[in-house]
C-alpha cells in the first residue's frame, strides 16, 4: 500500500450512498438541462425532453450511489482496519 502524506484527524465515517444519490440526480438534471436548452441541442416534444432529464437523473444517481458505495466498500476492507 502507498503511504500517505495526509494525516486526518477527522472521525472516518462512511459516505451516504443516498445523499451522493440525490446529488447525482440532481447533478444529471442539471447537465440534461443544459443540454436541453443550449443552442446546439435538436427540438423535441415535451415528453421526449422530460424523459432525457430523468434518464440523465437516474444515470448520474446511479453512478454517484455506486461510487460512494465502492469508496465504504473499500475503506471498510482496507483502511479503516488498520486504524484500530
Amino acid at each position: 500500500m502507498l503511504p500517505s502524506f495526509h494525516a486526518s484527524t477527522d472521525n472516518a465515517r462512511a459516505w451516504s450512498v443516498a445523499r451522493a444519490a440525490f446529488y447525482g440526480a440532481a447533478l444529471g438534471a442539471a447537465a440534461a438541462l443544459v443540454k436541453i436548452l443550449g443552442p446546439w441541442h435538436a427540438g423535441g416534444s415535451a415528453a421526449a425532453r422530460a424523459l432525457e432529464v430523468a434518464a440523465a437523473a437516474i444515470a448520474f444517481a446511479l453512478l454517484c450511489a455506486g461510487a460512494a458505495a465502492l469508496r465504504n466498500f473499500v475503506a471498510r476492507r482496507l483502511i479503516w482496519p488498520q486504524m484500530r
